[in-house]
């Protein structure tokens, strides 16, 4: 008699191949992938994205068939496929007479809690196991910080350096005498050194594209799909890896928030799709960086940096979803609503740093932190932008976007529409912040110096509206104090042309 299979699911976001689950392959385990239109829809979504997971994901299927594990992998097109999560288990678990189902801990609240909803109503066993990726488990900075209504990332930052040893000296204080190098790390880049070679490998997933197309996903932005350069498997993700370590880190650091229209990746590592799909280990990219460090090959400012965007900031906002989920996601401080502009799809806007800095994101999938934060997001937040439109655009448009990373980094981070959860202040500026990390302002139609006007630049009155507006949420602000005095000092012939210029910027967002 044969004897009944387990099922394992594996989502999307779960290439690990370090994960125990395949160390040994195993005769009545069945491994279950599946590529469906929920997952597709559910956003809308670029292109590079859909063909990037669904790459990965048939890659990870051949290297656990080649490795001896049975698995079960329904593609989008498949007739069998029920383009369901739950439709497609009850299907496979009757198709296999199974005797239990496991999965592993999904990193998105949605599909924990279908999932859970899932296997409250099954018969057979089931069993939530750790994807055994991250550094801390789900609650562990809600434990950290004891019920405190204020997080500081700083704090967590630090607990982890200890908890986990990294960059310490012997008597458990921080290598170089500090714990944060980041003043050390905020330098505009004046053109050299010069941005290293992408080295990343391409592939020609034509075929696939033409097959998600085929089967009626809806996406937008730049398939790129005849020269894909994000990685197929662990394997490419590790030479990236080495690549930026060696050619990217040393100045990673000091120009980690520049930004210019003649290099779009500059020093940033480009890891984070890898990473987030779990390719790659965040402990294994922590340890390479330390490496290097201790071998003198980049500065420790550089080596911190990247460190804490990783071991610090990753795991911090992972633990600030989890803790505040499901009513995170529906947090506007503001009360915000007004549309997104039709550029943010198409990037043909008069602003050259929006356009920019959106063009790129839909040919390449990818901006970086400060091209997001203070181009973008800055925009967004100072033009009153619907803050659950904002976060839709950011899960949709980002390879590396997954709701756990991308939601508190968009609503908490950039848009401050928590309140302060996240963030202890708005992250908002007018284009002199833009002029100084950037040579996005040059040949602009907008003039960066004028506040009203024809040519003045957008986000100079609406910077200044955007406080007048708020004062009643931010005037307590200790860190905002400075503004206010400014905003008070202002002239009222002054202040009222910038609120009627901030107000004509509104009332045509889609001509701007």
């Amino acid at each position: 008699m044969t004897k009944k299979p387990t099922i394992r699911l594996v989502l999307g976001d779960q290439l690990n191949a370090l994960h125990s689950w395949f160390r040994q392959p195993r005769d009545d385990v069945h491994i279950i992938m599946m590529e469906i239109r929920q997952e597709t829809d559910y956003v809308h979504h670029h292109a590079q994205k859909i063909i990037a997971i669904f790459a990965g994901m048939r890659d990870f299927a051949r290297q656990l068939t080649e490795a001896g594990h049975q698995v079960h992998y329904l593609t989008i097109d498949d007739p069998a496929n029920l383009q369901s999560l739950p439709a497609n288990l009850d299907q496979l678990i009757l198709h296999y007479h199974a005797k239990a189902f496991e999965y592993q801990e999904p990193d998105e609240w949605r599909l924990d809690r279908q999932l859970a909803d899932y296997v409250q109503q099954q018969s057979i066993a089931c069993q939530m196991v750790d994807s055994e990726h991250f550094y801390t488990r789900r609650e562990e900075a809600a434990e950290l910080f004891g019920g405190r209504k204020k997080w500081l990332m700083e704090h967590f930052y630090r607990q982890m350096r200890i908890k986990h040893g990294v960059l310490l000296e012997a008597d458990g204080k921080p290598v170089g005498g500090q714990w944060n190098y980041d003043h050390d790390n905020r330098k505009s880049w004046p053109g050299l050194p010069s941005e290293p070679a992408d080295g990343r490998v391409t592939h020609d997933h034509s075929t696939l594209w033409e097959t998600i197309e085929a089967a009626g996903v809806q996406s937008f932005g730049r398939p790129n799909a005849a020269q894909f350069p994000w990685p197929l498997n662990r394997s490419e993700a590790l030479q990236q890896l080495d690549g930026f370590i060696a050619d990217a880190l040393p100045y990673f650091g000091q120009f980690q928030d520049a930004m210019s229209s003649k290099a779009w990746r500059l020093f940033h590592s480009m890891l984070s799709f890898a990473l987030n799909t779990k390719m790659l280990v965040p402990a294994e990219v922590v340890a390479k960086a330390v490496a290097a460090w201790r071998a003198e090959a980049v500065p420790l400012a550089a080596a911190e940096g990247f460190i804490r965007q990783i071991l610090g900031w990753r795991e911090y906002v992972r633990g600030m979803y989890w803790t505040h989920m499901p009513n995170y996601a529906a947090q506007n401080v503001f009360a915000h609503e007004r549309p997104l502009p039709i550029w943010f799809w198409t990037g043909q806007t008069n602003m050259r740093c929006l356009s920019l800095a959106i063009t790129q994101s839909l040919e390449q999938a990818h901006a970086h932190h400060i091209q997001r934060l203070m181009v973008i997001g800055n925009f967004a937040l100072l033009a009153g932008l619907n803050p659950v439109e904002v976060h839709h655009w950011y899960l949709g448009i980002y390879i590396d976007a997954f709701e756990w990373v991308e939601l508190p980094n968009t609503l908490g981070m950039s848009q401050f529409a928590d309140g302060g959860l996240l963030a202890t202040k708005p992250y908002v500026s007018s284009a002199a912040y833009i002029d100084r990390m950037s040579d996005y302002c040059k040949g602009c139609y907008y003039d960066k110096k004028l506040r009203v006007g024809e040519r003045a630049c957008p986000y100079n009155a609406l910077y200044w509206d955007f406080f007048a507006r708020n004062e009643k949420q931010l005037g307590s602000n200790p860190r905002l104090g400075m503004v206010y005095q400014q905003l008070r000092k202002m002239e009222v012939t002054a202040y009222n042309a910038m609120q009627a210029q901030a107000a004509d910027s509104l009332d045509r967002l889609d001509t701007l």
